[in-house]
């Protein structure tokens, strides 16, 4: 592993749950972002990638909720739909290529509302950067 590597892989091991969390929203963002690109420019493999990026990362988010809480239910119905609906837009590429934006403004909304709840409940924690290189 190269100093690279090492730093990255420290700088997520310190970072608070809602970092975290907030990182995971902003990959799947940045990767529905490529996969629109990819899919412009016919670049099936690299679309095909990125969408299942995303499945992988909702499918996540799905098994990390705490359903002790009445919004985890609502949440795992959310997270439900956008694993149906991407594989959706998978399995129609071009026909569905509009829901890609859909779905990227709904995982916008739900980091922009995880962040804003965070800081409202005192964690003051600072997004180093709203992008994921790797």
């Amino acid at each position: 592993m190269n100093g690279y590597q090492k730093y990255k892989e420290k700088s997520i091991y310190s970072m608070s749950g809602p970092e975290l969390l907030l990182l995971l929203y902003d990959e799947a963002i940045k990767r529905l972002t490529r996969a629109e690109m990819s899919l412009e420019d016919k670049d099936y493999k690299d679309f095909e990638d990125c969408l299942e990026r995303v499945s992988r990362i909702v499918r996540y988010l799905i098994d990390i909720l705490d359903m002790s809480y009445p919004i985890s239910r609502d949440l795992r119905r959310i997270y439900n739909y956008l694993v149906f609906d991407i594989s959706r837009i998978n399995a129609g590429r071009e026909r569905q290529k509009d829901e890609i934006g859909r779905i990227r403004n709904i995982l916008s909304e739900l980091r922009d509302a995880f962040d804003q709840a965070s800081r409202m409940v005192g964690d003051n924690h600072i997004v180093r950067e709203k992008s994921v290189f790797g």
